[in-house]
């Protein structure tokens, strides 16, 4: 099998597409997170989907960017870089959370359930080191990077606008979880998630080959040889 580029990007389509779908999932029935849900296997399970959506999703924005690098210009590149480095961030923290802090949730309970608060949006009684500095890399990269991303994509008009404007407006409509505690914070993933799925299944539809074209006869063919003089 021949590797391409348009291959490549219809991967990178199906691999934003993927990443959206587990973004969506993993936040149904989302148990709280404690040092006890630390230690199942269903906290095992979603941890696991979390780092696989998270490289997946690194690689779909990477092909969104790379098929429109002169259409979304300046704005594309900075919205790219931030985008690309709260994802990859991202992976770093969930796999910690998916292989570390099980490990010890017995030995070191309180910092294993204050690394939990901050990644929920709480705050740690404790000291947490490089954690608490990842964590908030990570959020400024996801919410920043999908603001600016999401804008340049739209101003590109190259995928799905529709798609594109709704990674804006999750990235902002994030923003304002601390004002509505009374409301799930995991509600403000699935925009982000719709928008990845949209994105993606757009960037696999628009690297489709085209249908072949039946062959058109030369104009010159088209004359009578014999009545040419």
């Amino acid at each position: 099998m021949s590797i391409t580029p348009t291959k490549l990007t219809r991967a990178a389509g199906l691999s934003a597409v993927v990443a959206g779908g587990l973004f969506i999932a993993v936040q149904i029935n989302h148990p709280h997170m404690d040092v006890t849900f630390a230690t199942t296997t269903e906290y095992t399970v979603r941890q696991t989907a979390k780092v696989l959506m998270s490289a997946l999703s690194l690689v779909g924005i990477t092909g969104m960017y790379l098929r429109q690098v002169k259409q979304t210009g300046a704005l594309g590149l900075l919205g790219y870089v931030l985008f690309g480095a709260g994802y990859l961030v991202m992976l770093g923290v969930e796999l910690v959370g998916a292989v570390v802090l099980p490990s010890i949730a017995h030995s070191a309970p309180g910092y294993v359930r204050d690394v939990l608060a901050v990644a929920t949006n709480g705050t740690a009684t404790g000291d947490i080191g490089l954690m608490k500095t990842a964590i908030s890399v990570m959020g400024v990269g996801f919410l920043g990077g999908g603001l600016i991303f999401g804008i340049a994509l739209f101003r590109a008009n190259v995928l799905a606008r529709w798609a594109a404007a709704l990674l804006a407006a999750g990235s902002v409509g994030t923003l304002a979880i601390p004002l509505l505690p009374q409301v799930n914070y995991r509600l403000f993933a699935i925009p982000t998630g719709v928008a990845l799925v949209g994105l993606g299944y757009s960037l696999w539809r628009e690297q489709r080959s085209p249908a072949a074209r039946p062959a058109t006869m030369p104009v010159g063919s088209q004359l009578n040889p014999a009545g040419a003089k």
